[in-house]
């Protein structure tokens, strides 16, 4: 039976491919699910129609994020924090303070978009990676100083 995709599976492929299934597993999942829908001449132009406007759709989004990814690129985030001996911070900069601090500064970034692959604990530049997108990410700067008493 053949179907055109509404959405990516793994194995058989991406919106909008015309590929060849089982009856039962088209009938029993990937339709009711809406995952495929049957390959007639106009629902393969409707599903055609849909991709192009979602592909225009994520273009414009992908444009947006970089110009944010642009201005998180200059951004630097300052943290204060008490430290111990050898300049050594009690704790660390976590992805949870550094989302608040950038909140603060506009830009709603969830937590797991916040990549660090050192943990920060000793005062200093560090850089920590935001990936806004599977294509767009950023670099931000991070300065952590010593809690003055």
């Amino acid at each position: 039976m053949k179907i055109v995709l509404l959405e990516s599976v793994r194995g058989l492929g991406n919106p909008g491919d015309i590929v060849n299934v089982k009856s039962g597993y088209a009938r029993n999942y990937l339709i009711p699910n809406a995952i495929a829908i049957y390959a007639s001449a106009g629902n393969i132009k409707n599903a055609q129609h849909q991709i192009e406007i979602a592909k225009q759709a994520e273009i414009k989004t992908i444009s947006d994020l970089q110009e944010i990814a642009a201005k998180l690129d200059k951004l630097t985030l300052k943290f204060e924090l008490e430290v111990g001996e050898e300049d050594k911070l009690f704790g660390s900069v976590t992805n949870q303070m550094i989302a608040e601090q950038l909140l603060d500064n506009g830009y709603n970034i969830e937590r797991k978009d916040i990549s660090i692959n050192d943990p920060i604990k000793v005062l200093g530049n560090h850089y920590i990676d935001i990936h806004l997108h599977k294509d767009v990410s950023a670099k931000i700067k991070i300065k952590v100083k010593a809690l003055e008493k």
